[in-house]
């Protein structure tokens, strides 16, 4: 397999991103048209379904890892039986959670005080896309495989199918054009999990074609793959603690941000909706050095894989400073899109000032904690992204914002002091070298590198 730039495994990463960002954001601007209800059921849904689907990443991420140290140690049987493994448990997690949300989705929703004006639509709108978990775990395992063998391109593609059926359905179920009945949160339901159930089909065609049908899943029925899947969550769940730390701390935060009142809470969604574009170049930066890096530590290469990391840090830290000072300098045109109130421009156009200091920090997080997870170190990121997450982030965020009244302006600068700090110890660890021990794959003595 020839040699690939950071650039050509990248790019299609941070398109198949902005795709799943836009599309997002598509679904609730249609679904507006139709009613403001509908978006709020469809809103509290989703909410459940992220965290599900933070579940299959578990087996998603060790997947990428191993996959890319396997094929780099040119161990490609092991690559694809890891591939099968995961594949393999993903699905039937998705399967089980599925089935638990088509039966229990009522009374999930009401345990978190879903209004009974939204009840109906939000537990119909669960269930279907519930059980398109199934093809959802499934496309996000397969296409964690294939951007390991490099294929970034081909999952581009696919999600941009995805995408391009779940936008045709969403209208026609919507707006019932031809005749076609208006279905709402059914359909947009419906349109979904359609979406979903093609992608799955065709994500797995693809890798079959790419590993030329050398998929062993009979190996799996064989015997319980304990050693891989082992393996797999050694990886997977300390990444998914650190998210999942990340995402409660937020919750935090934001129960702060609810102190200061409506007009602050909507200037904080807009400001980390845009500033969320800086970091889709920071996180695709990130996923394709992992990829890389994966692939060098499999093969022994550590001394160009302690360079790639620097490399991609720079080129991350270089664009992230850049965006963000180019959305700040657009920022009151950008905010007038989405309203009209002065105090929210006004505050909002100072966040984004200060995004330009907060994104460099999450550039370096985004790049060196996926170089330190491919190298195997994967369990120090966690202990330092819980101990400045919760004992810088949210108290500073709390004395700043809240105690000192600095508002929204004290809580952006806790996010800057939080992730430059989490940013600089990682580099340290990637410069201290421990990872050069850790690889989950030994090569085998007779192969030549």
């Amino acid at each position: 397999m020839k040699k690939l730039s950071l650039f050509a495994i990248s790019w299609p990463i941070f398109i198949e991103l902005t795709l799943h960002m836009l599309m997002g954001n598509a679904d609730t601007f249609m679904l507006s048209q139709y009613s403001d209800d509908a978006v709020a059921a469809v809103g509290v849904s989703n909410q459940i379904l992220s965290v599900m689907i933070v579940m299959f990443g578990f087996i998603a991420t060790g997947t990428s890892v191993l996959v890319a140290q396997f094929l780099g140690a040119k161990q490609e049987k092991q690559a694809s039986q890891i591939a099968v493994v995961s594949i393999i448990s993903n699905l039937v997690l998705g399967l089980i959670i599925g089935i638990l949300l088509l039966f229990f989705s009522q009374s999930l929703l009401q345990l978190i005080g879903v209004s009974p004006s939204i009840l109906s639509e939000a537990t119909i709108y669960l269930q279907i896309v519930g059980l398109s978990l199934l093809a959802q775990s499934g496309i996000m395992t397969i296409g964690a495989t294939l951007r390991s063998y490099r294929f970034t391109k081909d999952v581009m593609f696919v999600t941009i199918g995805m995408n391009i059926l779940n936008v045709i359905g969403n209208y026609l179920f919507i707006f019932g054009p031809f005749g076609i009945p208006v279905l709402g949160v059914q359909g947009v339901a419906l349109s979904t999990a359609l979406s979903r159930t093609i992608g799955i089909i065709v994500m797995f065609l693809v890798l079959y074609k790419r590993v030329n049908g050398k998929l062993p899943f009979s190996n799996v029925f064989k015997r319980f793959p304990s050693f891989e899947l082992k393996k797999i969550l050694k990886i997977g769940i300390p990444s998914a603690g650190e998210h999942l730390s990340f995402n409660g701390s937020q919750l935090v935060i934001t129960s702060f941000i609810v102190l200061l009142g409506t007009e602050a809470l909507t200037t904080r969604v807009y400001a980390q909706n845009i500033g969320m574009f800086v970091l889709l170049f920071s996180i695709a930066i990130g996923q394709g050095t992992q990829i890389i890096i994966g692939h060098q530590i499999g093969a022994k290469q550590l001394d160009e894989a302690y360079k790639r990391c620097i490399t991609s840090l720079q080129v991350a830290i270089g664009l992230a400073t850049f965006v963000g000072f180019i959305l700040f300098l657009s920022s009151e045109p950008i905010f007038q899109i989405f309203t009209e109130n002065k105090d929210i421009v006004k505050t909002g156009s100072l966040l984004l000032l200060l995004t330009v200091l907060v994104e460099p920090g999450r550039a370096f997080n985004a790049v060196v904690i996926n170089a330190l997870r491919a190298a195997g170190d994967v369990n120090f990121p966690v202990m330092i992204g819980m101990i400045s997450m919760w004992g810088v982030s949210v108290p500073i965020a709390y004395v700043l914002g809240i105690h000192l009244s600095y508002g929204l302006i004290g809580i952006w600068i806790a996010f800057i002091i939080d992730e430059w700090l989490r940013g600089i110890l990682m580099l340290w660890r990637w410069r201290q070298g421990k990872w050069r021990e850790m690889a989950f794959v030994q090569q085998k003595k007779s192969h030549v590198s």
